[in-house]
């Protein structure tokens, strides 16, 4: 288990290599704490969404691809908004907790919005702006609550935090259906109710400053639009950004995915929700272990596994393959992307970000992802309607091989600090 840091000065004799204790600050155990909370609130609605959409709004494969890709690309712009805001009045904390608040509120927003898909397409739109504004701040958070070489580890940790409430959010929203029905508002109200628990969390225990964010110091000028706007003359940073819009036109995004698993398996409606718990589960066991070995070897060689068990994801959902065996794997293997790729991401770019402009550069990153991912997501829904699932999902495959083959060009060889080994 993960404690609280405690850094030493390097007091050892020359020549002698001490390992040091694993461990990660008070500040991103609390993110995580925020994090965990939100997930079982966010994984609620995400486990019945697809099914109250399709199945209960009958909307077709286009239409849901569309919504689909609103709930995380829509809104991608403001992510950049919110992260230069953050990075110009250092208020990161308060970014971030504008960003939670919005995300509890959407969740009542769907009890109004009732069969309009409209109103519903307002209201994803709304969720997904408050988890862009916040994504970067907390984010940045973490990078400077933590150092360079111990990255990696701390965000395996908050991930692991993470999904282990997007463990338990299907199977709160599976206890809430059993016990009331088929009644989609229950799950909406409970969801809210567990949101608005992450804000007050993040108000009392989560730290404005972490001890050392040096970037902050009194009398430090405040980051400028031509400061921020120069981090695109970076090449390093271009080349990131490109690599992380690329790798998001690979993800076709979980709704897709678990309605292609229900009817290849013909799985009865009230397990639907369930499946969402099988890649937590991985994603739970693998995070933190994948983290510490993107200290180790390189956050690059992980972030590319991490991409091939989603290439291996898509063709086991478009193969021949049936059964729990084949389930099991299946979800394994999506559980095993999301660990390998989602804070390791993140950690490969901090070094790569100057600390005072840490927050806008993540935005940059995780805009290009979820702009790719909204672009993915329609892309997807015409060729499920045009050529049906199965081809739809081996053409994701294909995309995905050709994705990694220009990431690692982009990545490996101009930029040895990316790929380079980090010392523990």
């Amino acid at each position: 288990m993960y404690l609280s840091t405690v850094f030493r000065p390097v007091t050892d004799p020359p020549g002698r290599r001490r390992r040091r204790l694993a461990l990660v600050s008070g500040n991103v155990v609390a993110l995580g704490t925020v994090s965990l909370i939100t997930d079982v609130s966010a994984e609620m609605v995400a486990a019945v969404l697809p099914l109250y959409l399709v199945l209960g709004l009958q909307l077709s494969p286009v239409a849901f691809g569309v919504l689909d890709g609103v709930h995380t690309g829509a809104t991608a712009l403001l992510r950049v908004v919110g992260g230069f805001v953050a990075d110009r009045f250092r208020r990161r904390k308060l970014v971030a907790g504008v960003g939670y608040a919005l995300s509890a509120v959407a969740k009542l927003g769907l009890l109004l919005a009732g069969r309009s898909v409209t109103a519903i397409g307002a209201v994803i739109a709304v969720d997904r702006l408050g988890k862009g504004v916040r994504s970067a701040p907390r984010d940045a958070l973490i990078t400077l609550s933590a150092p360079p070489e111990a990255l990696g580890r701390a965000f395996g940790v908050h991930r692991a935090m993470d999904s282990v409430g997007a463990f338990l959010g299907p199977l709160v929203a599976f206890a809430v259906l059993l016990a009331v029905g088929q009644s989609y508002d229950a799950v909406f109200v409970t969801s809210f109710c567990v949101a608005a628990l992450a804000v007050v969390v993040l108000v009392l225990f989560v730290r404005e400053r972490p001890s050392n964010e040096a970037a902050d110091a009194p009398g430090e000028p405040r980051v400028s639009v031509g400061e921020a706007w120069g981090l695109l003359r970076s090449r390093s940073v271009r080349r990131l950004l490109l690599a992380a819009t690329m790798l998001g036109l690979a993800t076709i995004g979980d709704g897709f995915v678990y309605l292609v698993l229900q009817r290849r398996e013909d799985l009865g409606l009230r397990w639907f929700p369930l499946l969402a718990v099988g890649t937590s589960l991985a994603y739970l066991l693998l995070a933190a272990p994948l983290g510490v070995l993107a200290d180790r070897i390189g956050r690059l060689p992980v972030v590319v596994g991490g991409y091939v068990a989603l290439g291996a994801t898509y063709l086991l959902l478009s193969g021949p393959s049936h059964g729990w065996p084949a389930l099991v794997l299946t979800l394994t293997l999506y559980g095993t992307f999301y660990a390998a790729t989602d804070g390791v991401l993140i950690a490969l770019a901090g070094p790569v970000l100057p600390p005072r402009l840490r927050t806008t550069g993540i935005a940059l990153v995780q805009t290009g992802q979820a702009l790719a991912y909204l672009v993915s997501s329609v892309l997807f829904g015409l060729a499920w309607q045009a050529w049906g699932p199965q081809a739809a999902v081996r053409a994701a495959a294909v995309t995905v091989v050709g994705v990694l083959v220009v990431t690692v060009l982009l990545l490996a060889f101009p930029s040895r600090l990316i790929l380079r080994r980090v010392s523990p």
